[in-house]
């Protein structure tokens, strides 16, 4: 199998169920095969990416997809947080996010996101968004291994 067919694990920071499950529709009517954790605020995200508590055994995600507004720490907290981590810095951070606003777009760009992508709110443009976003990080990018 290769590393393309073996797909990738993607670690999804969101709290609003229904994107929740739009990504996991788009990821299952897409035939992604990555592997997809998912944790809704920005704490549980630092102690599954540190596999901390709950989240020990966590696998090391191979991408992050990051909502911005997130409660308890948000994702700009927890963008800075990976990019310094020594252990985490590598690991891609595509900012998913409904904030189309320019200074969360330098922001999240000047503290080492990846990509910065605005939500679209038609269903269909969001499975689109979410095949390109696979499409490129599991058949263009090279990805570092952990």
């Amino acid at each position: 199998m290769t590393d393309e067919q073996a797909g990738i694990e993607v670690l999804l920071v969101e709290d609003d169920p229904g994107d929740v499950l739009m990504t996991r529709e788009a990821f299952d009517e897409h035939k992604v095969v990555n592997r997809l954790s998912v944790v809704a605020d920005g704490v549980s995200a630092m102690e599954f990416l540190r596999q901390e508590g709950e989240h020990a055994g966590a696998p090391t995600p191979d991408l992050i997809l990051l909502d911005l507004n997130l409660p308890r720490m948000d994702g700009r907290e927890v963008l800075a947080a990976v990019k310094a981590d020594e252990r985490l810095k590598h690991i891609p951070v595509v900012v998913l996010t409904t904030s189309e606003a320019e200074e969360d777009v330098l922001r999240s760009y000047s503290l080492h996101a990846n990509a910065y992508v605005t939500k679209p709110v038609d269903f269909e443009r969001f499975i689109q968004v979410v095949r390109q976003i696979d499409d490129f990080f599991v058949t263009v990018v090279r990805l570092p291994r952990h």
